[in-house]
């Protein structure tokens, strides 16, 4: 006997939706560990004055930036997975190849974080940052989607709640073109305007308040 999507009944389909979590988590686990590769030990000769020590670090700041913008990104999209998978009950083979093509995009930000750590305030190098964020969004807010949706989602899970995690999906893709927009005219002001997805969320609540 074989549940729904071929899959045998009994721990099947539930095995198979707790490899995606566990092998997703891993994969955000060392995006967000790769980011502090590009952070290097700044060489200096000895013997050397704090002025020396300080001066040295000065040039990093880019770099410590980047760190930190990117690991609260990754952690954010990292939670927001965590929540629509919250609310996943069966498996759905339809999960697979999107939830991939979000992780690779969460898995090249290393990459893009460096880039625009080592060209602070150029724009081509942080406008490809911010779209690559966008792309990410753009990918997870269609994980969420699915996860959150018939057949996937549980019974139980109230309506409000699945609403609650799309909304904070597309307050992501929202705040990302925001940045994206910002990086043409302002690149030193694009990856802080990130920020802007707090406002988004808020106006999305507040349209769904209205609605009801």
């Amino acid at each position: 006997m074989t549940a729904k999507h071929g899959h045998p009944t009994g721990s099947g389909p539930a095995h198979a939706l707790e490899r995606l979590i566990f092998f997703s988590d891993a994969v955000f686990a060392i995006a967000i560990t790769l980011l502090v590769i590009e952070l290097h030990v700044p060489e200096i000769h000895r013997p050397a004055t704090d002025l020396d020590y300080l001066r040295a670090l000065l040039p990093m700041i880019p770099g410590f930036v980047g760190f930190f913008t990117s690991f609260y990104v990754i952690g954010a999209f990292w939670a927001g997975h965590h929540r629509a998978f919250d609310c996943a009950r069966h498996w759905d083979a339809r999960l697979l190849m999107p939830n991939l093509m979000m992780l690779s995009a969460i898995a090249a930000m290393p990459f893009f974080t460096a880039f625009s750590s080592a060209y602070w305030g150029a724009r081509v190098p942080i406008a490809l940052y911010c779209g690559w964020m966008l792309l990410t969004a753009i990918l997870n807010m269609r994980v969420q989607q699915i996860a959150t949706s018939p057949p996937v989602v549980g019974e139980d899970v109230s309506e409000t709640m699945r609403m609650t995690v799309r909304r904070r999906g597309q307050s992501v893709v929202l705040g990302s073109v925001t940045a994206l927009a910002v990086s043409f005219f302002a690149p030193f002001a694009a990856q802080p305007s990130l920020a802007s997805i707090g406002f988004w969320r808020w106006a999305l609540q507040r349209y769904d308040d209205r609605k009801r």
